[in-house]
């Protein structure tokens, strides 16, 4: 295994170290959550988290504008309740702390204790849980993927709008359902802290649904061209949403060039257009990674006016662009 890391058990604290000597608006507390130096008053409080390797998700958007606090799990484990405790205690306010959980059975069960023991000792906490990997028929084990950081920008825009915590979980609610993720990969991830791989592709294959673990798709594929794949990967989309105009992520899984994430939106452009569709805002980057797996996923978001005002608003977060 080649990586670059010292120790396997220092991966995370030793990563989270090296990212607070790059933002000095950014400071570690209990090693392994990410919080804004300059908590803010009278605005709900935004925390997300998970397992650490899906960079810069989730303490990359720990930014004005964006999410108030992360918490840092192990690579693909989910943080314990007490780590997702001291983060809610670090930045609650009057206004409360608003939880955005990806649809996983370690994290909603953690971040739910969390949120209980925050409740006895008077934190007012509430919870919304992101689904949009639509590779899952079953929408109950739908997982949290990329589409949750286009719910770390709303929900930060409806926070900094002074919304109350009510408000500001049924806004971010109404988005859910129209919001549908699917990705894609040509190489599998390798874990730093095991040397494993999440599965095995041959030279001529790929996997069509995977997830952010590292864990392979709903069904594998010989490589196609990447319009193909584009196409393949919209057809899925379009079988769960309705949609004219759309607000589009093409999201990198860490490995992949950003020449081919380039080429790769060429052809989503074009397959919008060829089906009289329209993208109205388009992110092209590595947004939720799932460490050097090569691929990519594909969200799309209903085109709503107030939605691309939350996105176009203001954030200080290096990696929303």
């Amino acid at each position: 295994m080649k990586k670059l890391l010292k120790e396997k058990t220092a991966f995370v604290s030793d990563m989270l170290k090296g990212m607070a000597l790059t933002d000095d608006t950014h400071e570690v507390i209990a090693d392994s959550v990410i919080v804004r130096k300059d908590k803010k008053q009278g605005k709900v409080a935004l925390i997300s988290g998970g397992g650490s390797g899906h960079e810069p998700a989730h303490a990359g958007y720990v930014a004005e504008g964006m999410l108030d606090a992360a918490v840092c799990g192990e690579v693909f484990t989910s943080p314990t309740p007490d780590k997702v405790l001291e983060a809610i205690k670090a930045v609650a306010t009057d206004a409360g702390v608003l939880l955005i959980i990806k649809n996983y059975a370690g994290d909603v069960m953690n971040f739910e204790m969390a949120m209980e023991m925050a409740e006895m000792e008077d934190i007012k906490v509430d919870r919304v849980v992101i689904a949009d990997d639509i590779a899952i028929d079953n929408k109950e084990q739908r997982r949290g993927v990329a589409g949750t950081v286009f719910v770390h920008k709303i929900a930060g825009y409806y926070a900094d709008q002074g919304l109350s915590l009510e408000e500001v979980k049924a806004k971010v609610e109404a988005v859910l359902p129209n919001m549908a993720t699917i990705g894609m990969a040509l190489e599998p991830c390798m874990v730093p802290t095991t040397g494993d791989y999440g599965f095995q592709l041959a030279d001529d294959e790929m996997e069509i649904g995977i997830g952010i673990h590292g864990e392979k798709g709903i069904y594998r594929e010989k490589v196609e061209s990447v319009d193909k794949i584009i196409e393949r990967l919209m057809h899925e989309i379009e079988k769960e949403l309705e949609f004219d105009q759309a607000i589009v992520m093409l999201n990198g899984m860490g490995g992949t060039p950003l020449s081919e994430l380039n080429v790769a939106a060429y052809y989503l452009n074009t397959y919008f257009s060829g089906n009289n569709k329209t993208i109205t805002k388009l992110y092209v980057g590595n947004y939720m990674t799932a460490l050097d797996m090569q691929g990519f996923s594909i969200t799309v978001l209903k085109h709503d006016d107030e939605y691309v005002e939350a996105l176009n608003s203001s954030t200080a977060s290096r990696y929303f662009f």
